[in-house]
């Protein structure tokens, strides 16, 4: 067997380091450099296998210059790393050619196992497409939202049924549009379907249409929502509301790829993409009756978990800025926070999720009489408590919070023998952001007050997907 040569161009020393001692054990060749200019010098000379590429280098973007790579090599597949960790970079590599992506801070076997599938031969046609993250409608940068990025990018050139599973007010709906907007079906319709808002003896006319005289009231023809997304996506929100005799026909026009109208003849071939989402928990409702099995198995072909608000707790300054930006956007009045006021946001429960977070923000923007949101305008809105005070609806204080998550790790079983650990990360992230906040993210004068090592704090805000940024 032909030994195999990997292309690594990344200019943290520490991380190429660590990238090419992995590698390196699996018996690849691995040749580092930290440039645009030095990857291109090498791969004129040299014929590598993979290439393993960081965005952020110092003379040039690692995605946006991958078009030389793969003129002069079509058939170098490339890994692509990144501290920049939105949407957009995941939709960057995906449509660039890449083989696969990963955010940092990523796990070493995983990319390893990556490189290894990567060096066998792929067929890989890149695309090209311009994605602008202000205009992208899903915010954050957390590890659960990278995950979820790096699923979408993955849906973007095939049809595979998708189920969105998460929180009311999580954004399930935002996810099935990007994945319709930014993949190939993006110039057909997209068209969105409340199974809980439409009544149970008419779903199956406003999914499959129905024919003149199909039923009392029928007095003319009308098309269903299959046939309104041909060319596109169909989106059935709330699927778990959908009654038993429309999941049935669901199921067989999903096994035959076509439809009838109510009290129609004709089978009509269907050309749509099916994304479904839930907040229901799908075990129990066929367990007991109310969902058919088979069709979950037919819609649940790739699941996307949305993780809910409280889960990506530093996502929410960026949001709240995001929020304010499209409140000014609609005509409302320029607005900006003070630092207690963004830090206050992330204290909160957030029962409700992103979009109890945007009508929050919304109102505030419309009933605070100062330019500056501030601690104690945001307090009137969210009604938390001063110290000292009597408990209110969101009294999120610490001593609730340490309560409230050691019983949700002890209720679940998976966790047995690790408690000490998964506490220990819940704890950890918000003890780091808030004296982050507090040195105005002043890394130094953080890890100075904290008591560790510059090195430690930059390694822990790295493994929690924390910008510091954000925080000042």
């Amino acid at each position: 067997m032909n030994q195999r040569h990997v292309l690594l161009v990344e200019d943290d020393p520490s991380v190429s380091h660590i990238i090419a001692t992995a590698l390196k054990a699996e018996g690849v060749i691995v040749q580092s450099c930290a440039s645009v200019a030095e990857r291109d010098a090498l791969i004129s000379t040299v014929q590598f296998d993979l290439m393993i590429t960081d965005v952020g280098l110092g003379d040039a973007d690692g995605i946006s210059t991958l078009a030389a790579v793969k003129e002069h090599d079509p058939q170098l597949p490339v890994i692509v790393i990144s501290a920049q960790n939105t949407l957009n970079t995941a939709v960057r590599a995906n449509e660039t050619g890449a083989y696969e992506y990963f955010p940092k801070p990523f796990d070493l076997d995983e990319l390893v196992d990556a490189a290894e599938q990567a060096m066998r031969p792929q067929n890989v046609e890149p695309q090209s497409a311009e994605v602008d993250d202000d205009n992208l409608p899903l915010v954050g940068r957390s590890p659960a939202m990278q995950e979820v990025y790096r699923m979408i990018a993955r849906l973007l050139r095939n049809d595979l049924s998708v189920l969105i599973l998460g929180e009311s007010g999580t954004g399930k709906e935002l996810v099935a549009e990007a994945i319709h907007n930014l993949g190939h079906r993006k110039s057909g319709p997209f068209v969105a379907v409340n199974m809980a808002a439409i009544p149970a003896d008419l779903i199956e006319a406003e999914l499959f249409g129905h024919e003149k005289g199909a039923f009392t009231g029928a007095i003319n023809s009308a098309v269903g929502k299959f046939e309104q997304a041909q060319g596109g996506t169909v989106f059935l929100d709330e699927i778990g509301d959908m009654p038993m005799h429309a999941q049935t026909r669901l199921l067989r026009a999903l096994q035959s790829g076509e439809i009838n109208r109510v009290g129609g003849k004709e089978a009509i071939k269907l050309d749509v993409r099916i994304i479904a989402a839930t907040n229901q928990d799908f075990p129990k409702l066929i367990e007991q009756g109310k969902f058919r099995e088979d069709l979950y198995y037919r819609i649940n072909v790739v699941p996307i978990d949305l993780p809910p608000l409280r889960d990506r707790v530093s996502d929410i300054p960026a949001l709240a800025k995001h929020f304010l930006t499209m409140a000014v956007s609609e005509g409302l009045p320029q607005k900006r926070f003070s630092n207690e006021g963004l830090k206050l946001l992330q204290y909160y429960g957030w029962r409700g999720n992103v979009r109890e977070l945007k009508n929050i923000i919304y109102r505030l923007v419309v009933t605070a009489r100062e330019d500056e949101l501030s601690e104690t305008a945001i307090n009137q809105i969210l009604e938390i408590d001063q110290p000292g005070g009597e408990r209110g609806k969101a009294n999120y204080r610490f001593g609730d919070q340490v309560k409230e998550i050691v019983a949700q790790l002890y209720l679940d079983q998976s966790n047995e023998g690790s408690i000490y650990a998964h506490a220990l990360e819940r704890f950890e992230r918000p003890l780091l952001e808030d004296i982050l906040a507090r040195a105005g993210g002043n890394q130094i004068k953080a890890a100075k007050l904290l008591g560790i090592n510059r090195n430690t704090l930059r390694k822990k805000l790295t493994e929690y997907g924390i910008d510091p940024t954000l925080l000042r």
